[in-house]
C-alpha cells in the first residue's frame, strides 16, 4: 500500500504560476497528477516515469507544465507557468505500482486532491 501526500495548491491570478508536491510513502513505478474540474471526469495531466525519467503531458498543459521528480524516486513535483481560469480544478497526485497509464482507471494509488484556483 502506498500513500501519498499532497500540497501546494492554491488561488492565484492568471499568469501565475505555482508549484505541486507530492510525496509517497513507497515505491512506484510512475508518480504524476490528474485533475477534476467541478461537474467534469477526471482527466490526466503529467506523469513520470521513474525507470527512464520518460514524461507524459496532456496536450492542453504541454509547454507550461512541467513534471519533475527527486532522486529518491519518492516525491513528483508539477511546476505550473501561465495559468488560466481553465486551469482550475483539484490536482490529484496518482500513482502506479505496475503499469504507465494516463487513464484514470489504472490508476493504483490517488493523494487527497490539493485545490488550485486560477483568477481571471
Amino acid at each position: 500500500q502506498v500513500q501519498l501526500a499532497e500540497s501546494g495548491g492554491g488561488l492565484v491570478q492568471a499568469g501565475a504560476s505555482l508549484r505541486l508536491s507530492c510525496a509517497a510513502s513507497g515505491r512506484t513505478l510512475t508518480m504524476g497528477w490528474f485533475r477534476q474540474a467541478p461537474g467534469q471526469p477526471r482527466e490526466f495531466v503529467a506523469l513520470i516515469r521513474w525507470m527512464d525519467g520518460t514524461t507524459y503531458y496532456a496536450e492542453s498543459v504541454k509547454g507550461r507544465f512541467t513534471v519533475s521528480g527527486d532522486n529518491a524516486r519518492t516525491t513528483v513535483y508539477l511546476q505550473m507557468n501561465n495559468l488560466t481560469s481553465e486551469d482550475t480544478a483539484v490536482y490529484y497526485c496518482s500513482g502506479t505500482t505496475r503499469t504507465t497509464t494516463v487513464r484514470p482507471a489504472g490508476v493504483g494509488y490517488w493523494g487527497q486532491g490539493t485545490q488550485v484556483t486560477v483568477s481571471s
